[in-house]
């Protein structure tokens, strides 16, 4: 019986196709910290390109947003993120894993639960 993938897996393995089959077509062979450059550079490459989307320019007469084009935009950054993933040798379970865990610091934070500096909820009443 085969094992059910989640849907993080399935972007995973797709990703991953599409990072060999363009390394291949165009014989692209960098070192991975230069992979994890080149996908972090392109990733704020692409955020740019959301928050054009987003209509962020508050001095010109607003337009409406077109939800296809931001979508796709947000999507692309899913493709570069999940690239950098990959190519710094992170599983879609260690992404996952790490995600849970900064999640519930994230609320400690918020709740004055955190051991780290800086995050201490002061009493304003």
């Amino acid at each position: 019986m085969e094992e059910k993938k989640d849907k993080l897996d399935i972007l995973f393995e797709m990703q991953k196709g599409l990072d060999a089959y363009i390394r291949e077509k165009r014989e692209l062979k960098y070192t991975k910290g230069e992979w994890v450059q080149k996908k972090a550079m392109a990733l704020m490459v692409e955020l740019a390109e959301v928050v054009e989307e987003a209509k962020y320019k508050w001095w010109k007469n607003g337009t409406e947003i077109d939800d296809e084009k931001l979508h796709e935009e947000i999507v692309d950054v899913l493709h570069f993120f999940l690239g950098m993933a990959i190519d710094s040798g992170m599983t879609s379970q260690e992404l996952f894993d790490i995600y849970i865990k900064k999640n519930k610091e994230n609320y400690d934070r918020q709740n004055g639960l955190s051991k780290k500096e800086g995050y201490a909820i002061a009493d304003n009443k």
